[in-house]
């Protein structure tokens, strides 16, 4: 698998980003400001992820997508490791990453990488998102903000 950053003349992967967050005008805001990598293999688009620079020496992972015929092969885990490593070269001392209460496997898989949950920002999607997100059986209220700190 190749994870390279977006070409100025390519188009951003929207059918996969949206796959990580159902907002197309969120997704829209985030592309203008971080920027996009994507992962191939076989000559397909199977993954890709947004680095958003936040605050001073923060950078947070927006958007994590992986293609549903690809999904449960360990992708996931090869793009955040990637960021991870990016965020270092390019300086970094912190990354953030928001997910919902519902997501389970994502929640798992940001902590084995090494993050931590931070904090709670109780009714995020409720707040930011029109229609309701239910996910593996729950209504996805809350963000569940974890952090990595880059410097080890």
């Amino acid at each position: 698998m190749n994870i390279r950053k977006l070409g100025i003349d390519e188009k951003a992967p929207m059918d996969l980003l949206l796959l990580a967050d159902p907002s197309r005008t969120i997704v829209e805001g985030y592309l203008k400001r971080g920027e996009c990598f994507v992962a191939e293999s076989g000559g397909k688009l199977v993954g890709c992820y947004v680095l958003l620079p936040t605050r001073p020496e923060t950078v947070e992972l927006v958007n994590i997508a992986v293609a549903e015929a690809h999904q449960g092969k360990g992708i996931g885990k090869q793009l955040v490791m990637d960021a991870i490593q990016r965020a270092r070269a390019q300086g970094y001392k912190t990354m953030e990453i928001g997910t919902g209460n519902s997501s389970i496997g994502q929640l798992a898989l940001y902590q084995k990488c090494g993050f931590r949950i931070i904090g709670v920002d109780l009714d995020f999607f409720t707040r930011h998102y029109p229609e309701p997100i239910i996910e593996n059986g729950i209504h996805c209220r809350d963000m569940i903000r974890l952090s990595l700190d880059l410097s080890h």
